[in-house]
């Protein structure tokens, strides 16, 4: 059995474990922001019963690992945005930070559990984190699946997700259109395969990820690169994989709100906004309203997208259903540079 402190030295071993979030509660229950996601200095202070000035000089000493799991610091508009859409809804309110504010995910807590050496409750974490890592390892499998059957299953995947959207989805559609009677009946039922098709694509990209043809820390590396026009451009490979032709990327300042344009392969026009913003945690509410509103001014745009290397504030969310727009958040999106296939451009 390995003891707790090797974590406290090993940058690999701590990586091999960190998607085990779920000791933390385990241990010892974390509270987090109303976004369910994320959580400041001085919660994780609370957390493993430390001072803040503590978890700073950890972070100082640390930053770029545990910036890779999770943790940022917002300033300026996105510290705005955040105060606005997130801590504006803490119970009994939040004290307002002046200038910045550091947050920490799931993940990025459970990093500093692995580098905290002057905490009980790391110390809990850590031996807990390895006593499941070590079961996982010794327990013995039944019935373990031939590498050969779980390719096999990967290919009967692609070929239902392939029968269910080019065959299944589409002659629904005509019923639909056709029907009467039973209109309601088979909408359910078209909503509901459509929902077997997005999980099967969503096995199908978990299974490439474990067989290691697209790694997830590789996709989500590449995003965290990109500049906003190698981000717009990318965004447009995409939507060309998936069958669109006439793809412009406009990589203009003056485009309205509108970044991309092209057509699906059964020719319904697309147009696009891409918004990549490193370390900001929401689209707000104002920037739907632009491109929703740029979307209706061009006319005859058929699907709107809003592709975000984020997540969407619930105002965002709201004006985005109301008027039609198909958002694409940070795990669609990463999904999508994995293979999946956007269902908006099927």
């Amino acid at each position: 059995m390995i003891n707790e402190s090797v974590l406290l030295e090993s940058k690999s071993l701590r990586g091999s474990v960190l998607e085990r979030t779920d000791v933390l509660d385990r241990v010892k229950a974390l509270s987090l922001l109303p976004d369910g996601m994320h959580v400041t200095t001085a919660m994780v202070a609370a957390y493993f019963g430390v001072t803040v000035e503590a978890i700073r000089q950890l972070k100082a000493r640390h930053h770029e690992e545990l910036s890779c799991n999770g943790m940022v610091t917002l300033q300026g508009r996105d510290l705005a945005d955040f105060k606005r859409d997130v801590l504006s809804r803490y119970p009994g309110g939040y004290p307002q930070p002046r200038s910045s504010l550091t947050l920490y995910s799931r993940r990025a807590v459970l990093n500093v559990a692995m580098l905290l050496r002057d905490s009980d409750v790391a110390r809990q974490v850590r031996t807990y984190l390895l006593d499941m890592e070590y079961l996982a390892r010794t327990q013995p499998v039944e019935n373990p699946v031939p590498t050969d059957t779980v390719s096999l299953d990967d290919r009967i995947d692609q070929r239902l997700t392939h029968i269910l959207g080019k065959t299944v989805v589409p002659m629904f559609n005509a019923l639909i259109e056709t029907s009467g009677e039973h209109r309601r009946e088979l909408i359910e039922l078209r909503q509901d395969i459509e929902n077997v098709e997005r999980k099967l694509c969503w096995h199908h990209s978990r299974l490439r990820t474990l067989e290691g043809e697209v790694p997830a820390d590789a996709v989500r590396a590449q995003l965290n690169a990109m500049t906003w026009q190698a981000f717009e451009r990318h965004v447009a490979d995409l939507l060309q994989r998936d069958g669109c032709t006439d793809v412009v990327v406009r990589q203009a300042r003056t485009d309205r709100g509108i970044d991309i344009t092209g057509r699906t392969a059964n020719g319904r026009t697309v147009a696009v906004q891409c918004k990549n913003r490193a370390g900001r945690w929401t689209v707000p509410s104002a920037d739907m309203q632009k491109f929703a509103g740029a979307a209706r001014a061009i006319g005859q745009v058929d699907v709107a997208l809003f592709v975000a290397t984020c997540n969407f504030s619930s105002e965002a969310q709201v004006i985005a259903d109301l008027s039609g727009v198909i958002t694409v958040n940070r795990d669609e999106l990463e999904a999508w540079s994995a293979g999946v296939r956007l269902k908006a451009l099927r």
